[in-house]
């Protein structure tokens, strides 16, 4: 310590400032490679290193080494790319901390520029441009490569993260993207797990890639949310995809699943002409926005009546899926306008979309898994509040619950 303090000593303050004052009358830049600031941050590295080797050279001079010279190296900054003298000692067993010796990017500044960039959508030859125009230093792709290669770490480390127990509700969707694979554009499913826990608060639980969106791969995804702790989904919502609700009560064999209404009224529409859409959304309607599910049984089988025999697969359609269409008539009205549509998670992908729009195909699965998690940790910053009306919905859930919601009820 009193040898750094020594060093310091050394350095002027004084006359940095001067001269950056000197520098910005001259209209020299803040930062880059001729900026007031890389001065600054070179002495100051310079210092720190003479300051170790001092410190190391007292440590080690009953075994006859001393200080050895200094050779070149070239360091890059978000202030700009500088060179400094790195002292050496004459039995080449310094290792200094500031600068390791095989380093030439100060990671805190740099790797986190690059990270930013890089999550808002940027390509490596955007960054490599951004760096080479502001600051004057120059990165090869491999370089950049490998700072964006550490969120891969960061991503199996979060999807192995142990969950909460129970989840009142839980959204499960896809969404799909195009990936170059093996010289070839395919598309790639990316499947999303969005839940809310017992104190309403909004997390996206899993995300996997597949080619293939299908319930033997959601399946898995279940699988490794019962692994990361998950015991209970007291309600699921979910699109129309055929074997999904097997899928899930096969490990969730509680959970009461809902299908997404408006998935459901979007998919019968493709079959109907325009002439009676009117019409016919005017009868649906009567479906759909009934108070109880007696009256709705009631009103579908009147549109049978009315619109059977023109569209009898919109129908069918209706009467295979009733049963885990209308769950949400069970419940009271907050409830039902969490449950009844998968807006929620539709609101999530589009988030997702804004940050990856500028993509046309991504060059890898990885670059893909990388940006959507960078992006996803970006996202969730913001939920960290209840959904309104969460207060009037919390004692419903434990008044219809009981015990599955392993919560004690706060009101």
């Amino acid at each position: 310590m009193e040898n750094k303090q020594k060093e310091f000593k050394k350095f002027s303050w004084d006359d940095f400032e001067k001269n950056a004052v000197k520098g910005l009358y001259e209209g020299k830049p803040f930062t880059g490679t001729d900026g007031v600031l890389t001065p600054l941050i070179k002495q100051l590295l310079e210092a720190f290193l003479k300051a170790e080797l001092e410190e190391h050279v007292e440590t080690s001079r009953n075994k006859g080494n001393r200080k050895n010279g200094y050779t070149p190296k070239t360091i890059k900054s978000e202030t700009g790319q500088f060179e400094i003298e790195n002292p050496r000692d004459r039995d080449s067993s310094f290792e200094p901390q500031t600068i390791k010796k095989r380093q030439t990017i100060l990671p805190e500044d740099i790797e986190r520029g690059i990270l930013s960039l890089y999550k808002r959508g940027s390509s490596y030859q955007d960054i490599i441009n951004f760096y080479q125009e502001k600051y004057g230093v120059e990165f090869s792709k491999g370089t950049i490569y490998n700072i964006t290669e550490k969120i891969l770490l960061l991503i199996t480390e979060w999807q192995s993260r142990p969950l909460e127990s129970v989840y009142p509700f839980v959204w499960l969707d896809a969404m799909f993207f195009k990936v170059k694979e093996e010289g070839r554009i395919i598309t790639k499913s990316l499947y999303c797990v969005l839940g809310i826990n017992c104190e309403g608060i909004k997390d996206v639980l899993s995300i996997h890639l597949s080619e293939n969106e299908g319930a033997k791969f959601w399946l898995q995804i279940l699988t490794d949310l019962s692994n990361s702790g998950v015991k209970d989904i007291l309600i699921a919502c979910i699109d129309g995809l055929k074997g999904f609700p097997e899928a899930i009560n096969s490990i969730f064999p509680k959970t009461e699943i809902q299908l997404c209404v408006i998935h459901q009224i979007r998919n019968s529409l493709k079959y109907v002409t325009w002439k009676d859409y009117k019409a016919f959304i005017k009868d649906l309607k009567k479906v759909y926005k009934a108070a109880t599910k007696e009256i709705a049984e009631d009103e579908l089988k009147n549109l049978d009546k009315i619109w059977g025999k023109k569209y009898p697969v919109v129908i069918k359609s209706w009467n295979t899926n009733w049963e885990n269409l209308l769950n949400y008539f069970k419940y009271p009205e907050p409830i039902r306008k969490m449950i009844y549509t998968t807006n929620i998670i539709e609101r999530f992908h589009r988030q997702l979309r804004k940050i990856t729009k500028t993509k046309g195909a991504f060059t890898s699965e990885d670059a893909l898994r990388k940006l959507t998690y960078m992006a996803i940790q970006d996202i969730t910053k913001k939920w960290s509040k209840p959904p309104h009306g969460w207060r009037l919905t919390l004692p419903q859930l434990a008044l219809i619950f009981g015990e599955r919601m392993n919560h004690p009820l706060q009101i």
